[in-house]
């Protein structure tokens, strides 16, 4: 069956999907995202700050996640959930798209994922173990915002990350694994923040990489073979900004791809044409879209917010907090 073609972006159907989120307590979805219910918030905030909408989020909403904070510092996923790096991130980042970061435990947070980092300079997301490059770009997003990187080693951190870089410029979770658009973000991604791209990033191969990720559908997979996802239009797509490597991808061919993703009637945007939305695929196409420019110049979408390529929340808040992150030429 031929890919329904979609020019349009239909911003009323997305709007009244994400509304749509909260009452949807008993679907198998709901059920079987309840431990990560934080980060489903987070990207819905962030579908509604891109869209210029943040202030319709429902306050006992708000609540409910200000209330998934531990008295010790950091967020759990859900309510009474241990506390863990990633939900801490999504959680903070969401605060600040609501304007309401001055919540967080700053002192107790700060302590907390400093208490994550490992001797070799590399970051675990809970008292569990677990080590993987984006828990380091969590951490380092986390302090940033609250104004805390003093508080952990950072050119150990950055060191780490050079250990997960692979032969084909690109970055693996853990040092040996294989190269991966989303691994590539976190690592480029916490480079960025700790001002160090140049230092361990070949710019050049690593864009070259990421290129050769757009199939002939036009959207982006994240390593050789797969399908193309649209959750790679953040990924490869950010990360291709931080290099400067933008215009060595088709635009035209990954916004077409994109917009053939959504689901006209019900709202939300799938992982590829013709399957069923979810929040996750939600953000990061509608991210993938502003930083590609899609939105940018048409009256229809003046209120949107453009998604900050290392933050993932919008420019606007980046410069209100006065956040740093290093973007090259």
């Amino acid at each position: 069956m031929a890919t329904e073609q979609h020019d349009a972006f239909f911003l009323d159907a997305h709007l009244k999907y994400v509304a749509n989120l909260s009452k949807q307590k008993e679907s198998l979805e709901s059920c079987m995202s309840e431990h990560m219910r934080v980060s489903g918030f987070y990207w819905a905030v962030g579908c509604l700050a891109a869209l210029g909408k943040e202030a319709a989020t429902p306050a006992p909403l708000v609540d409910w996640l200000i209330a998934c904070q531990h008295p010790n510092g950091g967020f759990g996923g859900n309510l009474g959930h241990d506390r863990h790096l990633l939900y801490t991130c999504h959680a903070v980042l969401a605060l600040v798209m609501l304007g309401r970061e001055s919540v967080v435990l700053v002192d107790e947070t700060a302590a907390f994922v400093a208490s994550l980092q490992q001797p070799d300079g590399s970051f675990v997301g809970d008292e569990h173990g677990e080590v993987d490059t984006k828990f380091t770009y969590c951490a380092l997003s986390v302090l940033k915002i609250l104004k805390q990187e003093h508080v952990i080693d950072n050119d150990r951190a950055m060191a780490y990350l050079a250990t997960c870089k692979n032969f084909d410029g690109g970055f693996g979770n853990i040092p040996g694994c294989e190269s991966h658009g989303g691994h590539i973000f976190t690592a480029v991604g916490a480079l960025s923040m700790g001002q160090q791209l140049n230092k361990y990033v070949d710019a050049n191969g690593l864009g070259w990489w990421l290129c050769e990720r757009q199939c002939d559908s036009g959207g982006l997979n994240g390593r050789p073979e797969k399908q193309a996802d649209v959750c790679y239009s953040w990924w490869n797509i950010s990360s291709l900004v931080l290099l400067g490597k933008l215009h060595w991808i088709n635009r035209e061919k990954l916004i077409q791809f994109i917009l053939n993703c959504q689901d006209k009637d019900d709202g939300g945007i799938a992982d590829r044409p013709g399957n069923v939305a979810d929040i996750y695929h939600t953000f990061f196409g509608i991210c993938g879209l502003s930083m590609l420019g899609y939105f940018d110049g048409k009256e229809e979408f003046s209120s949107f917010q453009r998604i900050h390529p290392v933050f993932a929340i919008p420019e606007g808040d980046v410069e209100r907090l006065q956040l740093t992150a290093q973007i090259l030429p």
